[in-house]
């Protein structure tokens, strides 16, 4: 019995040891465009996850300079940070950090996109989010008893999975009514430039019902030019993506407002989310190729399962426990080589 007790008393030691060990100390993130909403959010979440397991967190803002990016990652090894967390500028530019990394031993995290030689990602399933915008906003159709949406796809040709976005948006229309694209704009991700392109596609062709913009700016801009153009919100929808910040809320929550699905990517979960894969990498633990974090379509009647939203004092805090519970695709329906 001495034995056996003493067995159990190294047991507990060395397990105690390891859940001691399994955090890393030091972890940096270099964000691409460190003053945008959404990665503002998706720095909150690794921060407030980062506190919660004692782990210092450091984060260099690259602001879309590739050269500056690999600059600030070979100032986080020279650090020696223990894990690097980073979304690529662009995903030529960052495989040679990836080799370099790799070679001192390194572990890295990328967020959002895919790059060459990579070892894991945390990012939604692009095509699946447009999905589920599209599945919502043809239900509504439904329920009016419109047969045909014609709608105006406030888009960014340039990425990949944005393009995806809008593919997933169409194709669940398409299960529920007839749907034609009237317009494909390039809206380059920007409110203004969306304004600006969605108002001439309207002073063309105004006969369209539905608005989807592939993140909040883009969808905002999309209706900001329709309001412009003094035409009739009755019959119009319109459906964003990403839940960025508080622009999408603030138009939701609106009275007799338009805007009625969102496609949320949920910032400050897909943190939460890297923060928890990063100390995985660290430790060892087989991680996915493709960690894939929730995305839901939210409307006025479920977004405050989600988020806790103070119009007054324009705050928002997420409910990460809610936001952790929503099931995710093991698999995405398509990805960039499907196109």
């Amino acid at each position: 019995m001495k034995i056996i007790s003493i067995f159990l008393s190294l047991l507990i030691t060395i397990i105690f040891s390891l859940s001691v060990q399994a955090n890393p100390k030091r972890i940096g993130y270099i964000v691409n465009y460190g003053t945008h909403e959404w990665y503002q959010n998706v720095i909150f979440g690794l921060q407030s996850r980062a506190d919660e397991l004692g782990i210092e967190f450091e984060v260099m803002d690259a602001n879309l300079d590739v050269n500056k990016q690999t600059q600030q990652a070979e100032d986080f090894m020279t650090k020696g940070v223990d894990v690097l967390i980073m979304t690529p500028v662009n995903e030529e530019g960052v495989v040679p950090i990836l080799k370099k990394a790799k070679a001192e031993g390194m572990p890295v995290v990328l967020e959002g996109n895919p790059a060459k030689g990579m070892t894991t990602l945390f990012a939604i399933c692009d095509y699946d989010a447009g999905y589920k915008a599209g599945d919502e906003v043809g239900r509504i159709l439904v329920s009016r008893g419109v047969k045909e949406a014609r709608v105006m796809d406030v888009g960014l040709p340039l990425l990949s999975a944005t393009v995806l976005r809008s593919l997933g948006f169409m194709e669940a229309i398409a299960t529920h009514v007839s749907a034609t694209k009237v317009h494909e704009l390039d809206g380059s991700g920007m409110i203004d430039s969306s304004v600006e392109v969605a108002s001439a596609a309207l002073a063309k062709d105004s006969n369209i019902n539905v608005i989807y913009g592939i993140n909040d700016g883009s969808a905002l801009g999309g209706l900001q030019a329709w309001r412009a153009s003094g035409l009739s919100e009755k019959d119009l929808i319109v459906a964003g993506t990403g839940a960025e910040g508080l622009a999408f809320l603030n138009e939701l929550t609106k009275e007799g407002t338009p805007y009625l699905v969102e496609a949320a990517m949920f910032p400050e979960g897909v943190g939460y989310t890297g923060m928890n894969l990063a100390v995985d990498l660290f430790n060892g633990v087989d991680v996915p190729k493709h960690k894939v974090t929730p995305t839901l379509a939210l409307t006025v009647n479920n977004y405050a399962s989600y988020y806790d939203f103070d119009k007054a004092a324009q705050k928002r805090a997420i409910n990460f426990a809610n936001v952790a519970g929503i099931p995710t695709e093991d698999k995405c329906t398509k990805y960039a080589e499907d196109l």
